[in-house]
């Protein structure tokens, strides 16, 4: 209130001192209506001003100079001397009282009553006008109006200086300083960053400017849509660039009208859903670091995803096939989808789905974020980030190759060297990722991303963007400087990747890196944590990111990634049977390894390396695929060791791998397994019929033995004698192929006999 007051007194001596000259040349011409105009709106808005910042008589006396000064304009009565004068005398007091509120002292008010009688049409003016006019003692101002394009020229000239100051910085570094020459520079540096900073402050509004007019909105828009809505606004005093408040005016109007129309629901609803029957909304603002976070929270009925993801269908912007494997966070975002609105009736205040993804667009332009927190059948919280200002950011100038670039200083988190057991990077399926002190990250190649010859990766950039964060590879960082923001061409901007372009002091100009769109760019799709993370079954797991994975059984599997230690080629020489099961010779020791088949014919193996935090295990595998995102539908593995469920994942059944039973030691170790020997005769029977039968029966099956394998048992057509060399001397059950079988043979749909012959020949083989 007090800044409006202020506001309130400059202007209003400001019209003064223009005033009482056009009210003597308006008595000498009454029928100029320019000059009664001017005199009447001045009346008039001090009048208003009055009513809201609660000054009663200097809203007494402007009510009552407006109602005569309405009366001449509508002839009802003539500008004569003595309307003139007393007109003078409302306005000499509108002075005096506007000084007193200045100086902090009061006035007495016995004069008012007269000197609004002296308005009357009938009326002698009193004695007591011609004192009023008398000069009154005027408190010195401690602020001045200016207008806002000469703010405007101020932050350009300064913006040129520090451009100049970095300028004479880097020309005066190429040669031997004197000291008295270096002390200047410095001396010269540190006012020009006051002078910044001062500047800076002269373009700060407080963002009460914004808020002012959100009371009036709320309340009319809950009144067309009969509801009642409560207000409340928080961190109106925060200061944030004049050009941001104009900028935000139209964002914020928006979520405003969509959580009044869309989330808070109607007092019947209210009541219905155990709420009160009037919903809140509330407005916040704070500052963090150089940022400024607006936060707009109700408390209705939060966002229907299941709406939206039917609407999308609808309309077509998503395939019933990327719906189902959306997590609920990528569902959310389907607000944001050009054209997509939740309401099923267009309303005057919402529907035609225009709307939010414009708001996120104008945010992002500006160098801020959009970030949601949905909470079904509680509310929505929807936070605005914006830099505080827009025309002299703090950067980060880094390079790669041989080139240099700027990276806005408050998008990144920190900036690590590629050295040291703190950080690794691994391939998980193509996808280079970055492990950070145990935080997994994906990572970008700045220098692969955009074509640099001879680009190389010495440090990670941890980049923060409004989805999740990703390690950007540079080569190294060069200075961190504050600099001025310039447009680039819109070719340049088009490509998505830079938010403007930079001169340092180098006198170089520098793009602009914009990490957002660098992310977008390389296709990085982000899992949200969530805040409140609790264990559960990976098969009845949401949204948990997994490695897909074709396994050595020509099965495609996968892994959950919270498991995934690292993906890497291993010799096939270092994998060998010990101690009764598999084990993976590496520089540090062994560790078990677990094999879904037989182990390919190469020289290199392709392994997962598991890890629970405790123990490590590893899975041998045929190739990585990819990282993909679990659906939320599972079908269940009954009776299949090692499968937690089945999963649609890109239209195809992948199993998911049941890691629980892997660590626990519930899976058969291979060598303990017998491994069955099957005699195929060319018509497919065996791999197709009886392998699948032996293999859920916890047997190996092969059709091909290698140096180090060990039948325990051959099976074969009792039509196609077995060859003995083949055999290797391991017992022989042979199948008939009628259901008549003689004595050495067992019909080969008879699944009980089958199994018994089976084991009892591996029994007796292994005995």
């Amino acid at each position: 209130m007090d800044d409006l007051l202020q506001e309130f007194i400059a202007e209003t001596r400001e019209t003064l001192d223009a005033l009482s000259g056009e009210i003597v040349l308006w008595e000498a011409t009454p029928g100029d209506r320019a000059r009664l105009d001017a005199i009447f709106r001045f009346v008039h808005t001090v009048k208003g001003s009055c009513g809201f910042l609660e000054l009663p008589r200097l809203g007494r006396l402007a009510h009552a100079a407006e109602d005569v000064l309405s009366a001449v304009r509508d002839g009802r009565r003539p500008a004569d001397t003595a309307l003139v004068s007393a007109v003078l005398a409302i306005v000499d007091r509108i002075g005096e009282l506007t000084e007193a509120i200045a100086g902090g002292h009061a006035l007495d008010d016995v004069t008012e009553d007269l000197l609004i009688a002296a308005l009357a049409e009938d009326a002698a003016p009193p004695t007591v006008l011609a004192a009023s006019t008398a000069p009154t003692a005027r408190v010195a101002s401690s602020s001045v109006r200016l207008a806002v394009d000469l703010l405007d020229r101020m932050m350009i000239g300064m913006s040129e200086m520090v451009l100049a100051r970095n300028e004479l910085a880097r020309r005066l570094r190429e040669h031997a300083l004197d000291a008295r020459v270096e002390g200047a520079l410095e001396r010269l540096s540190l006012t020009v960053g006051e002078m910044r900073d001062t500047v800076t402050r002269t373009r700060m509004q407080r963002i009460s400017a914004l808020f002012s007019a959100l009371p009036r909105m709320v309340r009319d828009t809950a009144n067309s849509l009969g509801k009642a809505v409560i207000l409340d606004v928080e961190g109106a005093d925060v200061e944030l660039d004049r050009e941001l408040v104009e900028l935000l005016r139209d964002p914020l109007v928006h979520i405003i009208r969509n959580a009044v129309d869309h989330g808070i629901e109607t007092p019947a609803e209210r009541r219905a859903a155990g709420k009160r029957v009037a919903g809140q909304l509330i407005v916040s603002a704070r500052q963090t670091g150089n940022q400024i976070v607006l936060g707009i929270s109700d408390d209705g009925r939060g966002i229907d995803e299941s709406r939206l993801v039917a609407k999308a269908a609808a309309s077509g912007l998503r395939t019933d096939r990327q719906l189902a494997m959306m997590t609920d966070a990528e569902r959310l975002e389907l607000i944001f989808e050009p054209g997509l609105s939740s309401r099923d009736v267009v309303t005057s205040i919402s529907g035609r789905g225009v709307g939010m993804d414009v708001v996120r667009a104008n945010i992002e332009r500006i160098g801020g974020r959009v970030a949601l927190r949905n909470r079904p059948g509680c509310g929505l919280t929807i936070e605005l980030q914006v830099p505080l200002t827009l025309s002299i950011i703090p950067t980060i100038i880094v390079a790669i190759g041989g080139e240099k670039f700027a990276l806005p200083r408050q998008s990144i988190e920190e900036i690590v060297a590629l050295r040291g057991a703190a950080v690794r990077l691994d391939m998980l399926g193509g996808t280079t990722v970055a492990t950070v002190r145990g935080r997994r990250l994906p990572m970008v190649e700045l220098g692969s991303l955009l074509n640099i010859p001879d680009a190389k990766v010495t440090a990670l950039a941890i980049v923060a963007t409004r989805d999740g964060q990703y390690a950007l590879g540079i080569d190294e960082v060069l200075d961190t400087e504050e600099l001025v923001v310039k447009p680039v061409s819109p070719a340049i901007m088009a490509t998505g990747l830079y938010a403007g372009q930079t001169l340092p002091d180098s006198g170089d100009p520098l793009l602009l890196l914009d990490g957002t769109g660098i992310a977008a760019a390389a296709g990085l799709h982000f899992t949200p944590a969530s805040e409140d993370r609790t264990e559960a079954p990976v098969e009845e797991a949401r949204g948990i990111a997994a490695l897909l994975f074709d396994d050595l059984d020509g099965m495609r599997r996968a892994l959950p990634l919270i498991a995934v230690d690292r993906v890497e080629t291993v010799p096939r020489a270092a994998i060998r049977r010990t101690g009764g099961r598999l084990h993976l010779s590496l520089d540090t020791g062994v560790i078990p390894v677990f094999a879904n088949g037989d182990l390919p014919d190469t020289n290199q193996v392709a392994v997962v390396r598991l890890t629970d935090g405790a123990s490590e295990y590893g899975y041998l595998i045929g190739d990585a695929q990819e990282i993909v995102s679990l659906p939320a539908q599972a079908a269940p593995a009954a009776g299949r060791a090692g499968v937690a469920a089945v999963l649609m994942i890109a239209g195809e059944q992948v199993e998911l791998v049941d890691v629980h039973a892997l660590f626990a030691g519930e899976l058969a170790p291979p060598a303990d397994r017998p491994l069955c020997l099957l005699r195929c005769d060319g018509s497919g029977w065996m791999d197709t019929f009886l392998r699948p039968v032996l293999e859920a029966s916890g047997y190996r099956c092969t059709s091909q033995m290698r140096d180090d394998d060990i039948a325990d048992v051959t099976l074969a057509m009792a039509d196609a004698a077995p060859q003995r060399d083949v055999a290797a001397g391991s017992p022989v059950v042979y199948l008939s192929r009628q259901p008549v079988a003689g004595a050495d043979a067992i019909y080969r749909y008879d699944r009980a006999a089958l199994i018994a012959a089976v084991a009892a020949s591996a029994g007796s083989r292994r005995a």
